[in-house]
């Protein structure tokens, strides 16, 4: 009555004969179970918008949220990500697999899914979470167990450390049957979900800010122009990424995300402008939600730097 036959509140409290604060809680419990669900149609990107700008410079599908100045970091993240969820659920059908990195940006994204089923969907975890301190084991439960359950899909999780001490520990372990059998699920994606990792701002990256790299490789890594991750896989402003510690890294290599048709990267705050460029450069955004200043900065980035669109693909 409310939303398809535009009745107010008033009206349909008489005909139920409640109260208005009745159908008030009610509208209200239909939007958080899931029953009814409001979107918002991307906009076409036109040229001259900053998705348009976006979507030329990097042959991608962009969604910029605009956000207020006086936003808060928190509020700004919360409000990138309720949109991000919207373009999640859009993409997601029956028999997808869908593969989720951890972090502050893909935890408040799975927190705004709202329950609904969608027949065989497998959601699975698309990097390592543990550490020697156990940082982050749980974080990454709770962001995997609330996608899988908004979707009502099967749960993969995969027990690995984010970073190993030695690529040769990686390489054997890679070998097992049950971590092959992850990495097969992931490889099987067809959708994954990501934000970007950056050393600074309002809300640094856990990756760098829980202690998973120490401060004195993070001044190495600095001084060798590294400027952020996507699922701890480091990248350069250019988008390269060979370096030793991505051998460590239990994050999918760019040749293997880039295998994804559909990759949703997700970001909030300025202080990720650089390493939303170096993922764009290096090739591994299909997809991005993001806000319109850090967006606008991207913008003004490239073309100050005149040096165009440089892709390792």
């Amino acid at each position: 009555m409310y939303y398809l036959q535009g009745e107010t509140m008033e009206t349909i409290a008489r005909h139920l004969g409640v109260s208005r604060s009745s159908v008030s809680r009610l509208l209200a419990y239909a939007r958080e179970t899931g029953l009814v669900r409001i979107t918002v149609a991307a906009a076409p990107g036109e040229r001259g918008t900053l998705a348009g700008e976006l979507n030329r410079f990097f042959g991608i599908n962009s969604t910029v949220v605009r956000v207020r100045d006086f936003d808060t970091g928190v509020n700004r993240l919360g409000n990138v990500a309720k949109v991000a969820a919207e373009r999640l659920m859009d993409m997601v059908g029956a028999g997808d697999t869908l593969a989720i990195a951890w972090g502050n940006t893909t935890a408040e994204v799975a927190r705004h899914l709202p329950p609904v089923e969608i027949p065989n969907v497998t959601v699975v975890q698309l990097n390592g979470a543990g550490s020697s301190t156990g940082a982050g084991v749980r974080y990454i439960d709770t962001t995997i167990s609330q996608a899988a359950e908004s979707f009502g899909a099967n749960m993969v999780h995969f027990p690995v450390p984010a970073f190993f001490d030695y690529a040769e520990t990686k390489q054997q372990l890679w070998q097992e049957r049950s971590v092959r059998y992850v990495l097969d699920t992931i490889e099987d994606a067809n959708i994954a979900v990501f934000g970007v990792g950056a050393f600074d701002g309002d809300m640094p990256s856990h990756v760098y800010s829980a202690g998973y790299i120490d401060p004195e490789e993070i001044a190495a890594l600095r001084a060798d122009g590294v400027v952020g991750d996507v699922c701890t896989v480091l990248l350069r402003e250019d988008g390269s990424y060979d370096l030793p510690i991505n051998e460590r890294a239990s994050g999918p290599d760019p040749q293997t995300l880039r295998k994804i048709p559909r990759r949703l990267c997700v970001v909030a705050g300025e202080a990720k402008t650089i390493p939303l460029i170096a993922a764009l450069r290096a090739g591994l955004i299909t997809d991005l939600v993001v806000d319109d200043r850090t967006a606008r900065r991207v913008l003004e980035k490239i073309r100050l730097s005149g040096a165009g669109v440089r892709s390792f693909g």
